[in-house]
């Protein structure tokens, strides 16, 4: 699901429902009381993840858990979505009633080939999302500089985004 060659050969945004379906296997999980980043952790190296870029993975997985959960959407409901790879509607707080969208941290727009780098995804509520405009600001350079040193990003990318 998360293989970084399977994820190249992905149409436009083609990670966003493997993200989804990836937050429901962390989730089963740890309803099945085991640790949902040794889980992480297995599946990077399994797909080929070494060094900086299994790390830079894992820790976009377990934050896109974390997200979920704090937003309500590891219900019984939204669990059988993210399953299925669809977003679940957002349970509590402010954005409640939203849908769980996916996010790219280092929008699209500014560097295409991020589309579908595990790394640079995260959810937020759709509402949130769709407000969000393609700056690039402190954040986003320092996602581009790690995912560069990570090999992640090439050198033309980083470039686009520090720029």
């Amino acid at each position: 699901m998360i293989d970084p060659a399977k994820l190249r050969t992905l149409a436009e945004r083609g990670a966003n429902p493997r993200v989804q379906k990836a937050v429901f296997w962390l989730a089963a999980a740890k309803l099945d009381n085991t640790d949902p980043a040794g889980v992480a952790e297995e599946a990077a190296r399994l797909a080929g993840y070494t060094g900086n870029a299994a790390s830079m993975t894992v820790d976009a997985l377990t934050r896109n858990l974390s997200i979920a959960e704090r937003l309500g959407c590891l219900d019984n409901a939204g669990l059988e979505e993210m399953r299925r790879g669809h977003s679940p509607t957002i349970k509590s707080g402010p954005y409640r009633g939203d849908e769980l969208s996916v996010d790219h941290i280092i929008p699209r727009s500014v560097c295409y080939e991020l589309d579908n780098v595990i790394a640079n995804l995260e959810l937020m509520p759709l509402r949130m999302n769709m407000a969000k405009s393609n700056k690039v600001g402190e954040r986003q350079r320092d996602v581009a500089a790690k995912l560069f040193k990570a090999g992640l990003l090439s050198a033309r990318g980083y470039e686009t985004v520090v720029r």
